[in-house]
């Protein structure tokens, strides 16, 4: 509808957005003129129960006496400010909680994440509902700083991995990952392996820690060697193979490694019915289980410390420590709870 001296003179308005000055202008012109909500609504392009609202917000109660107001866009206005002000959902997690200290123990003596503490309590049952905030909630109160924990605290909080296209312009040293079946990139069947070494210090003749991870449940296992070289690896397979004897191809139907030096003999292992294959060159985002898994394992060897300064039973504890981690995409369970099941499964077939 025109009409030149008014305010009904309207953009284009799309339906479903706030009212604004112009939509509330035209209300209050057009009630004046008598015209119906419907009509209303059809002018300034809205349904006929946003009009109702608006006139309701915006006309003052009457007090008994005199002439009864009529609605008003500026006080129509100010009580739709005041409302939205007030329309965001309200903090109500106690800082002080038994789930607030809980975590904050979790995250100092087991290195866990925030999710991991949301998902382990809900699944467990271990707080009531209403005291157990989104993981997203407590990473918004970290960063306002109103949690008793620091930000360094969680340091993968501040590390962020980007995806590289694979190089190849190094040899492989065996079967490419290209050749592996698609059942290990699924992730749905057990006993597909991701292996790496982790050092501490990069000088010649500093011990390493070879790691090696199975898909599935995250199960993760880290051995302490002499040297990152062959006869390094070759040493940690021997203890696999002692502790797991003839069930090993069992258990370990494939693992896949990157091209180091220390792995160029790697390929000897399908001797022991376990299929080898290496990721293309420079590409650890195709070991995506391991990579993850060794940072976690770095909150216990940092860089720049010799693993001379470990023993072999500390190491082993800290896999031990790891597997004993709910993880999310477990379903809050823990690596060595699904591992067991698998090995129950192999051993029980026998």
């Amino acid at each position: 509808m025109d009409q030149t001296y008014s305010t009904t003179n309207l953009i284009e308005r799309k339906r479903g957005q706030h009212l604004g000055a112009e939509e509330r202008g035209a209300i209050q012109a057009l009630k004046k003129q008598g015209y119906s909500n419907r009509a209303i609504a059809r002018t300034i392009n809205c349904s006929p129960s946003t009009v109702g609202y608006e006139l309701q917000r915006g006309t003052p109660e009457y007090c008994g006496r005199g002439r009864k107001a009529g609605y008003s866009a500026k006080r129509g206005a100010a009580i739709y400010k005041a409302n939205r002000r007030r329309c965001h959902r309200l903090q109500s997690i106690p800082r002080d909680s038994q789930f607030i200290h809980w975590m904050v123990n979790m995250v100092r003596k087991h290195s866990w994440s925030f999710d991991t503490c949301v998902g382990r309590a809900r699944r467990e049952q271990r707080f009531p509902a209403r005291e157990i905030p989104c993981t997203k909630t407590l990473y918004n109160l970290l960063w306002a700083g109103e949690l008793p924990i620091k930000l360094f605290e969680l340091p993968e909080v501040l590390s962020r991995r980007s995806r590289r296209k694979p190089k190849i312009s190094k040899r492989i040293s065996g079967h490419s990952i290209d050749e592996r079946s698609p059942e290990v990139a699924d992730r749905n069947t057990f006993g597909h392996w991701e292996a790496d070494t982790v050092l501490g210090r990069k000088r010649n003749g500093e011990p390493a820690v070879f790691t090696i991870v199975e898909r599935l449940t995250g199960c993760y296992f880290s051995i302490w060697i002499d040297s990152k070289t062959t006869d390094g690896v070759a040493s940690a397979m021997e203890q696999l193979k002692e502790q797991y004897g003839e069930k090993f191809s069992q258990v370990f139907r494939s693992i896949t490694t990157d091209n180091g030096s220390e792995f160029a003999a790697f390929s000897a292992f399908e001797n022991l019915g376990t299929k080898i294959y290496f990721a293309h060159p420079y590409s650890a985002w195709e070991r995506p289980v391991n990579e993850r898994t060794n940072r976690i394992l770095r909150r216990f060897l940092p860089k720049g410390r010799s693993i001379r300064d470990y023993s072999d039973e500390q190491i082993l504890l800290f896999a031990d420590e790891i597997n004993a981690t709910p993880r999310k995409r477990l379903g809050y369970r823990t690596p060595e709870e699904l591992f067991e099941l698998q090995l129950d499964s192999i051993y029980a077939t026998s």
